[in-house]
């Protein structure tokens, strides 16, 4: 068994074709780029038991050399993955069942007979490769670089292949991201948390591909420093496959979701005072403020424009194309990989960063509920969209770590704060301002809201 950590990035033709002859890449490339048909068979039982197992099974045909192999999803956040494979050479084109023993046959298959498992769909693709070497400080750092164009086959639907992959032969993770952040300034290229064996599935059963991750397991006595990653970790993964999924498909409701990731993940960056000084999420705030200033504006028109709904997916297109989706995404991931936040922190951030994330989080739920002064805008209900940076800040919390609160009916506290950013969000007119004061009225009176308020 090895551990295979790699990077898989979205890229156009034109993109590949400008990567093989970049000056980065050309520098350091100790090989020379290495051309390889692969030919990929995926089996699976009829019931789909291996998918649900989280592992992928497949037969390749590497010029004369059959391979079996056996990974497991693992990680996969923004395009950066880490798991298991296990690699069997084959003297035939045949699957080997013998070959799947029980040192890395999931346990939860034990009980499948695995002369059930049949070819459900294929990748066939150009491999180009090559080893891209260079020193990181003290330590050398190879990375195979790897340039697939080709097609995934699932019955008569196709899906064409076009992705850059950065494998990692020697050194530490981090590397991988800051060799594509530096192609990323150049070119536009988008981290890809779908792999080939997804996408198979997807065109097998278009209902198979996940769109959310599970949300991250929080516990109210865990340190604020743990739960940060975790919450950015999802926000991040969720707008990455969210995006992929937009794009393949076009539903309005999923570029409204990822725009929401992104708007949580800003709201996360504001959330966190001391525990993350300003100039620790500078760079990643202004990315995220300039791409959401361009797409909210035509997220809340289109809630109500049918032509805005169908224009988005060129829009959506266009914003591939150019480079500010991929950097925001891989640079995120760094900073979170190194931990990032922590930069600069003086000892209040330090303690901050070590309390207890339910400590934490009632203190903060506190503050940002007194200063939005609900009664006044019972009042003034006209002026609400003013908070809705706070709100979002909220809601983020809410959303995903409410459970860590000791506060009655939280669940319900978040859908009628939910409720009033909607409202907030909407133009006004007459129709919305009485609902917006009823709306702030409501929550204004809700078990949670007035203990918060103490």
């Amino acid at each position: 068994m090895q551990k295979e950590t790699e990077i898989k990035l979205r890229a156009s033709r034109e993109t590949l074709l400008a990567l093989r002859e970049h000056p980065l890449l050309k520098k350091r490339n100790k090989s020379g780029w290495q051309r390889h048909e692969l030919f990929n068979q995926y089996f699976d039982s009829p019931e789909h038991a291996l998918a649900q197992a989280r592992v992928a099974l497949r037969l390749r045909r590497d010029g004369e050399q059959y391979i079996q192999t056996l990974k497991s999803r693992g990680q996969s956040v923004a395009g950066l993955s880490e798991r298991n494979e296990w690699d069997w050479y084959l003297g035939k084109p045949k699957l080997d069942p013998k070959k799947l023993t029980d040192d890395c046959w999931p346990a939860s298959l034990a009980g499948l007979d695995k002369k059930t498992l049949k070819p459900i769909f294929s990748t066939d693709f150009v491999r180009e490769k090559a080893d891209i070497a260079w020193g990181r400080g003290k330590q050398k750092v190879v990375i195979e670089a790897a340039l697939d164009q080709g097609q995934v086959l699932a019955g008569k639907a196709a899906e064409p292949i076009s992705e850059l992959e950065l494998e990692l032969r020697q050194g530490e993770p981090a590397a991988l991201l800051e060799l594509a952040i530096e192609l990323a300034a150049e070119l536009p290229l988008m981290p890809c948390d779908i792999s080939k064996a997804e996408r198979g599935y997807r065109l097998h059963d278009p209902a198979h591909y996940q769109v959310q991750l599970p949300a991250p397991s929080l516990t109210a006595t865990m340190p604020l420093d743990q739960a940060i990653p975790a919450l950015a970790w999802h926000l991040l993964g969720n707008s990455g496959r969210l995006a992929e999924q937009y794009r393949h498909s076009g539903h309005w409701r999923l570029l409204a979701d990822w725009f929401e990731q992104l708007t949580g993940l800003r709201a996360l960056l504001a959330s966190l005072g001391q525990a993350a000084p300003r100039a620790s999420t500078r760079e990643l705030r202004e990315l995220l403020d300039a791409l959401i200033g361009d797409w909210r504006p035509r997220i809340e028109a289109g809630q109500q424009d049918e032509q805005l709904r169908q224009q988005a997916p060129g829009l959506f297109a266009e914003e591939l194309g150019q480079t500010r989706w991929g950097l925001l995404s891989l640079k995120a991931s760094l900073w979170l990989l190194q931990s990032g936040w922590q930069n600069g922190r003086n000892a209040r951030g330090d303690r901050q960063g070590a309390a207890p994330l339910g400590n934490w989080l009632l203190h903060l739920c506190r503050d940002e509920a007194k200063a939005l002064q609900l009664p006044l805008y019972q009042r003034q209900p006209e002026d609400l969209a003013e908070q809705l940076p706070r709100m979002e800040r909220l809601l983020v919390w809410l959303k995903l770590a409410r459970s860590v609160l000791d506060l009655p009916e939280v669940d319900r506290l978040y859908g009628e704060l939910a409720k009033l950013q909607t409202l907030a969000s909407e133009p006004l007119s007459e129709e919305s301002r009485p609902r917006r004061s009823e709306q702030a009225h409501r929550v204004w009176t809700l078990p949670a809201w007035k203990r918060l308020e103490r």
